[in-house]
């Protein structure tokens, strides 16, 4: 590893004087972010979750409580992502569930006293005595309709219906389809099409029908495929299908995320390559899951260097890491924005000032975003240049063979975080692997998930970056005489190499098992005390 120090007169040059402020309206637990891609872009910096639950499935609270409790602690957008199928759970009726106790107030479905005969639609399906609803009308009838009422009340958010899609051949993914949700006539429909003809829990055969919506009559990953397809060919650009928990159940290959790609690139543009359930997810990601468990909260196919992560980087794909809650409870999970968060620089494209889900969307799209945990930064500015331009984070930088490719990657950190630590950063790992171009599906290393030629490049710690007025920590860096394609991206933490349990002598993080139980500490006192940043790549083409 080499390291190199930023001198005053490197601070003071031009790149950095692209680097225009940009102040985010500070909210309820909303860090100040004050830097911007570049001083071309208008936009800002907002952080957001696009998969939690509530009682219309498997969760504990309400929706009306997860909606408050977003803005509590500080999302700017968020997506409301139940589980695909029946659920008898559905039957919490939504408008009596108004209460933070919600048990007190719950109501089935075919409670006539509530709702009256005929308001279930499609097969009869029965659990306990009780009728289910399948979720495509639960989305269509009711669930969005309590997203849309509640976005009169965060009138400064962005709230979206979404899915946790069931996955046929896999196990889940978060699924997003805006059309309709914010038109003249807001309406879910097109999520609901998707969830009833593509969801493999859903058993329906006759209530999508009356809609005019076509049952696929596929199995496994062949009809995951043709929904992605659906998906890019009728509502292009218009969401995301970002697998989730990928590790959970073993059911996910690279090969897998390579097709979603190929088949639906505006839609899957990466996975949540950190989990979330971070409670509990760093035990219950037992010795039966892809990794054995997570690493310093993240799952082996994000936490091993030259891993399936950096595979897919290796082709050059747009493949971007996000984070999110899954919050189902306070007993599994932090509150969506509490602990897990996916920070992205949205571009005003249209320069209205205010921000809409399109335009979220496509900033996901674009991978400008790094994902943190436990607050451990609250801003990041991370840039590769040569003489004559520059990249961030999703971007490519065009350089000449043997130039000089230089690293500013500014940062910085609260005075503490949402469970009242100090948090501070330790070290950076510059990471670095060769982009080769995309692999051929019938080509052999197509299933291979890894990169050999990733490494990381340069650490860097407190003797190697500088504090500035406003109080962010710059580091500079030069990758001299570029040779071939690759791709940088960054990763932090705040506990030094070494240390017992939980890194190894490089600083790699190693399975949070081992510190759970050697320590004796559970899941959350464990996510508590081992913190990461991870940024999305930057591309250098040569």
């Amino acid at each position: 590893m080499t390291r190199r120090r930023f001198g005053p007169l490197a601070i003071g040059s031009g790149l950095l004087l692209l680097a225009a402020l940009w102040a985010v309206e500070p909210g309820p637990g909303r860090p100040r972010l004050s830097s911007r891609p570049s001083a071309s872009y208008q936009g800002r910096w907002m952080c957001g979750d696009l998969h939690q639950h509530t009682t219309y499935t498997d969760g504990d609270n309400p929706i009306r409580t997860v909606n408050y409790m977003n803005y509590r602690f500080g999302l700017d957008w968020w997506a409301n992502a139940e589980h695909g199928g029946g659920w008898i759970k559905d039957g919490y009726g939504p408008i009596l569930s108004h209460g933070f106790d919600t048990g007190q107030y719950a109501r089935y479905w075919d409670d006539r006293r509530i709702y009256p005969p005929g308001n279930i639609l499609g097969d009869v399906s029965r659990s306990h005595g009780h009728r289910k609803m399948w979720r495509w009308q639960s989305i269509r009838d009711h669930s969005f309709a309590d997203m849309f009422a509640a976005r009169s009340v965060y009138k400064k958010r962005v709230l979206i219906q979404g899915l946790e899609w069931n996955v046929p051949g896999h196990e889940h993914a978060s699924v997003a389809v805006l059309t309709g949700q914010f038109g003249a006539a807001p309406n879910a429909r097109a999520l609901a099409a998707f969830e009833y003809m593509f969801d493999n829990s859903d058993r329906d055969q006759s209530g999508g029908r009356a809609q005019g919506w076509t049952k696929s009559r596929l199995t496994g990953h062949a009809k995951a495929i043709e929904a992605a397809r659906w998906l890019q060919a009728n509502h292009p650009n218009a969401g995301w299908l970002i697998p989730v928990h990928p590790e959970h159940e073993n059911l996910w290959r690279i090969e897998d995320f390579r097709d979603l790609n190929n088949a639906a690139p505006s839609y899957t543009f990466g996975f949540e390559g950190i989990s979330g359930n971070q409670k509990t997810a760093r035990i219950g990601y037992s010795n039966l899951k892809v990794g054995h468990g997570t690493y310093g909260g993240a799952g082996i196919f994000t936490a091993q260097i030259g891993g399936l992560w950096d595979a897919l980087l290796g082709e050059g794909r747009a493949w971007w890491l996000f984070t999110n809650s899954d919050f189902h409870s306070t007993k599994a999970a932090f509150w969506p924005g509490e602990y897990g968060k996916t920070w992205t620089f949205v571009a005003d494209a249209n320069g209205d000032g205010s921000y809409s889900a399109q335009e979220i969307v496509a900033a996901l799209r674009a991978g400008t975003s790094f994902v943190v945990l436990g607050d451990l930064i609250n801003g990041l500015d991370f840039r590769a240049s040569t003489a004559a331009a520059e990249a961030t984070m999703g971007q490519t930088l065009r350089a000449r063979k043997g130039e000089t490719v230089r690293i500013t990657i500014r940062f910085k950190s609260p005075a503490v975080n949402k469970h009242g630590d100090a948090v501070a950063i330790h070290h950076i790992d510059l990471i670095s692997g060769t982009v080769t171009g995309r692999i051929r599906p019938s080509d052999p290393a197509y299933k291979i998930p890894s990169n050999p030629a990733t490494r990381i490049k340069a650490t860097f710690d407190g003797g190697d970056w500088i504090v500035d007025s406003e109080g962010w920590l710059t580091i500079g860096y030069d990758l001299k005489n570029a040779q071939e394609s690759a791709y940088i991206r960054l990763r932090g933490t705040n506990l030094p190499p070494g240390t017992l349990f939980e890194t190894d002598d490089k600083g790699n993080p190693i399975l949070d098992y081992e510190a759970v139980s050697n320590l004796g500490i559970d899941g959350e006192t464990e996510a508590w005390r081992d913190l990461w940043f991870y940024s999305n790549p930057i591309f250098v083409k040569i």
